[in-house]
């Protein structure tokens, strides 16, 4: 059985550990041949690929980004379409793909299997963001990434007696803001999930400062104050349309010096947060997500997608994990919000 793997949308600590694992397993128990279809959907419109051999994913599982390349192309538009791709996978031999990718790209291998492909898939997002799985490679590297960026903001912030802000990623969810902010104990986390006033914001603020600390707040991108209607976006769209989100925590500390009259600094993290080696826990259950696909794959299980549940690894229809945003439930918002302050 040949079988193509493609990675797809934003890139993630992980990916490469997702590829070792479905070839190792793939080749040692079922004698399986791998090929690599380049830039995600792109690779599978225009037919290009690269074979993956066993010795072309030695030792990758600790390297960050993804050997084959990434892209945000919707494989309906232009070229594509499910008669192409079918097309291409029948003159190169391809039996079924392995689609590594975040809502979007699940969201493409859904109505491709609907047409009749053979597509099983990984959930990938640092945002941690898909629902029927728990957690998402990328999310704990994100998470560790962010928060020695912020410990490393409190020194400075302590040392100028300043309140710092630091900014993270987060366009729906307040995930990655939520843990790195409890992590390095924030007086303040900011998330989509949760509009807060100005007027509380500076209150925690004033509540630190007055006990002699640096204030430090965590804010996701997507956040928006009581006041606001839309997240903060001056960079036009992305390829989907999309408003590209990023510099709120530019919008607020400037607000929050005038109200406060202490001195607020703001730092963007942006892609920081989604590059350099994965983290040990993202290596292990990428490669087990990339395992478990295997065997999605020899159990004819098209239309699924791996997914952990707990300690497990389960798998479940693509229609599950889509349409619905995991969000920050409220007892977790109120948990840390004990912290504030």
């Amino acid at each position: 059985m040949k079988i193509g793997i493609l990675t797809s949308g934003g890139d993630c600590p992980g990916l490469n550990a997702v590829i070792r694992g479905a070839v190792l397993k793939g080749i040692k128990i079922h004698g399986q041949e791998f090929v690599g279809f380049r830039d995600g959907w792109r690779g599978v419109v225009e037919g290009d690929i690269m074979d993956l051999p066993r010795q072309s994913v030695r030792g990758i599982s600790k390297q960050g980004g993804t050997i084959l390349g990434t892209s945000r192309t919707n494989p309906f538009e232009g070229n594509g379409g499910s008669d192409v791709i079918k097309a291409h996978m029948d003159r190169m031999g391809i039996d079924a793909i392995i689609a590594i990718g975040g809502e979007g790209t699940l969201a493409a291998a859904k109505r491709l299997t609907d047409a009749g492909l053979k597509i099983v898939g990984v959930p990938k997002t640092v945002d941690n963001d898909l629902d029927a799985t728990d957690y998402t490679f990328g999310f704990d590297t994100a998470v560790q990434i962010a928060t020695e960026a912020i410990d490393r903001l409190r020194t400075t912030g302590e040392s100028h007696h300043r309140c710092m802000i630091a900014e993270v990623m987060g366009r729906h969810v307040g995930w990655i803001a939520l843990h790195a902010g409890m992590a390095s104990g924030a007086h303040a986390i900011l998330i989509p999930e949760q509009p807060i006033s100005m007027e509380q914001i500076t209150d925690w603020v004033d509540e630190a400062h007055e006990r002699g600390r640096a204030p430090l707040v965590v804010v996701a991108e997507g956040f928006v104050t009581t006041d606001m209607e839309s997240p903060h976006s001056e960079r036009g769209l992305d390829t989907f349309g999309r408003p590209r989100l990023g510099g709120i925590a530019d919008q607020l500390a400037p607000a929050i010096e005038e109200r406060t009259g202490i001195e607020t600094r703001a730092t963007i993290l942006g892609h920081i947060q989604r590059g350099g080696v994965p983290s040990a826990f993202d290596r292990v259950l990428a490669t087990r997500l990339g395992m478990a696909a295997i065997d999605s794959v020899v159990d004819g299980m098209w239309g699924t997608m791996v997914s952990l549940t707990g300690t497990e690894i389960d798998h479940v229809p693509f229609d599950k994990a889509l349409g619905n945003l995991k969000t920050v439930p409220q007892h977790r918002y109120d948990e840390a919000a004990i912290l504030f302050g």
